[in-house]
């Protein structure tokens, strides 16, 4: 089927909500895609930070063969094999003391499992959040999700009970934090929002604060987490320990799949029936997420993202001193973004027919979450393309 093909049938069918790039990707291996008719692409969008490990990885697409041939659906009400070592390793890798795992299907869903367990432990209602702040687009997450423009249409259905503070001001957060307050919610980089990192003392700030007010602390490493900006966990860049950690996006290489770690109180607050899924914790997804957190661990991809991310900062520098127009470049490991004085929409769609697949936050955001196992040869070549891209809007 050819890229014409496949894009009328699309656009003629789905329900029309995504941005959509004009090509038709039929085939990934690490950092590199290829369309319909044979063109290769540098991916730097990840699926939206999903391929953490690459498109498909020869450990994941084997942890996924052998299972499908095995056992495709188990669900939580009987026990599994595949579900308790994945449980293992996911505990393995958390912070210490977070040792209480939901699984789930998606990272919206994770943080609908974080308000209901900060609801149920805590008693309380109100939820505090961040401007800026993205947690998903289901009711509740939205509730937390800070974008007007997403939350408008949908005002009359969400949760009422939630402020917003600036991020990375600790003042307005101490401010608005209260004894009615059962959680406030954050991003250790704020993604949709532009790649924004926090001051060094806000997350530690936060931790004191919420223990001060017995709040918990909930941070949302669905983008952030599993090696992506240099540590297993962003917050460990900061040594803060949250309550709850929302994980989702690349923990099953691709597979639908989120997650919940919590302290075993506060896991231990969700009783029988009180939240479930029918594909949470299914063979398949958890024999892809197995082997993903074996290759993180095993390939070291957290200590390649920083060693990459440091290159890839350098290039960026490069662009940001060739071209006026780059106005800011930030980021932390192989989550990178570089802001430039206009509409980026054009810069997209030149760098896709140049081979380069890119990612927006807003109308003038460029935002990188390329696969942990891309090539610094890759990120060398992506950087000469958008070169030549901008010298064309110079």
């Amino acid at each position: 089927m050819d890229t014409q093909t496949i894009i009328q049938l699309e656009e003629g069918t789905m329900v029309n909500v995504y941005f959509r790039y004009p090509a038709a990707i039929v085939k990934g291996s690490g950092a590199i895609l290829w369309d319909a008719e044979g063109r290769r692409y540098i991916d730097l969008m990840g699926g939206y930070g999903v391929a953490i490990v690459g498109h498909s990885h020869p450990k994941v697409v084997e942890a996924l063969r052998e299972q499908i041939g095995r056992l495709t659906i188990c669900h939580p009400s009987l026990y599994n094999d595949v579900r308790a070592s994945l449980l293992e390793k996911l505990v393995t890798i958390a912070p210490k003391g977070l040792n209480k795992v939901y699984l789930g299907s998606s990272g919206a869903e994770a943080v609908e499992v974080a308000i209901k367990m900060a609801k149920k432990n805590t008693g309380r209602s109100k939820l505090v959040s961040t401007m800026g702040g993205f947690h998903g687009k289901t009711l509740g997450a939205l509730s937390v999700t800070w974008n007007p423009k997403y939350r408008e249409p949908f005002k009359d259905f969400l949760i009422r009970n939630v402020e917003f503070v600036p991020y990375g001001n600790l003042e307005k957060a101490e401010a608005t934090i209260d004894e009615n307050t059962m959680a406030f919610i954050v991003e250790p980089i704020q993604g949709e929002n532009g790649v924004k990192i926090p001051p060094d003392d806000y997350l530690k700030g936060l931790r004191d604060i919420c223990d001060r007010r017995g709040s918990l602390l909930i941070i949302d490493e669905i983008q952030t987490g599993l090696g992506r900006t240099g540590a297993m966990w962003a917050c460990q860049h900061w040594n803060v320990k949250p309550d709850i950690i929302c994980i989702g996006k690349g923990l099953a290489g691709g597979v639908p799949m989120g997650a919940v770690l919590a302290r075993e109180d506060v896991g231990d607050s969700l009783k029988l029936g009180e939240h479930t899924s029918t594909f949470g914790g299914n063979p398949l997804a958890c024999a892809a997420a197995s082997a993903v957190i074996d290759v993180i661990v095993g390939e070291k991809l957290p200590e390649r993202a920083k060693r990459l991310g440091e290159v890839f900062k350098r290039e960026l520098e490069k662009l940001k001193q060739a071209h006026s127009s780059v106005r800011e470049v930030r980021g932390l490991g192989l989550m990178r973004a570089a802001e430039l004085r206009f509409d980026i929409k054009d810069v997209i769609v030149k760098s896709l027919e140049n081979g380069l697949i890119t990612l927006y936050s807003g109308r003038n955001i460029l935002r990188f979450l390329p696969p942990l196992v891309i090539e610094e040869g890759h990120i060398l070549e992506a950087s000469k393309i958008l070169d030549n891209v901008l010298s064309t809007f110079s």
